[in-house]
């Protein structure tokens, strides 16, 4: 003798519509709920391991793009290294733009890029800074020098067209003469050229004295090799 099919599950549940009710229903129900729970953990944790990703390769190239942008501006614009390193203040923005997650993360590393673009664009088109002003006595010897070679220049003439028995006096007024006078036009070129401020010109006596000094050494060496030569 066959039993009528009631539509209830083995249990005997019963079945309203195509959903059973009682707890068969509520098992259904929590199975569904936990599967639809799963699901959605799956795809957020899909998503935020692509995001991570593209956050990881952006971070790459903005890392790559700024390398460069920092030696120029070390070494072509004379910025201080001091001034690129980022103060607290910027620092706990960064930190609050990216606290909301790796979505956040990502938006700011492509905001950098793109600043990070913009600064290429403007750097481009810009001139490096004015050079650094030369130390004084990196400055004085471009004063000094020409004169001091003059002096050299001289004294080699002298050497050269002085008869032979009067080249001790030649050596003896060239050498007191001309360094001292190249000494003073030397002086007297750099306060009028570097003077005229507020503040007191460096004329850096001792550089001055060596450099006007050196064309006496030279040709002393000069004429001490000949005549050890012939």
């Amino acid at each position: 003798m066959s039993v009528p099919d009631t539509g209830a599950p083995s249990g005997g549940e019963a079945v309203v519509g195509d959903q059973p009710v009682g707890p068969w229903g509520d098992y259904l129900a929590a199975a569904q709920q936990l599967d639809a729970v799963r699901r959605a953990a799956s795809t957020a944790a899909g998503e935020q391991a692509a995001t991570l990703q593209a956050a990881q390769q952006e971070l790459s190239a903005v890392r790559a793009r700024l390398a460069p942008q920092r030696a120029r501006l070390l070494q072509d614009f004379g910025v201080p290294e001091t001034a690129l390193m980022p103060q607290p203040a910027e620092q706990a923005m960064a930190a609050q733009a990216v606290a909301a997650g790796p979505a956040a993360i990502l938006g700011a590393l492509r905001q950098a890029r793109a600043t990070a673009d913009a600064a290429d664009a403007g750097m481009l088109g810009a001139a490096p800074a004015a050079a650094l002003p030369l130390r004084p006595w990196a400055r004085n010897l471009l004063v000094y020098g020409p004169f001091a070679a003059a002096v050299l220049i001289v004294q080699i003439v002298l050497y050269l067209i002085a008869p032979s028995g009067s080249l001790p006096t030649y050596a003896l007024l060239c050498g007191l003469s001309l360094p001292v006078l190249a000494y003073g036009l030397g002086w007297l070129t750099i306060g009028f050229v570097y003077g005229g401020g507020s503040e007191k010109v460096d004329r850096t006596p001792l550089v001055g004295a060596i450099t006007c000094l050196t064309p006496v050494l030279l040709t002393c060496m000069g004429v001490g090799l000949l005549a050890f030569i012939r």
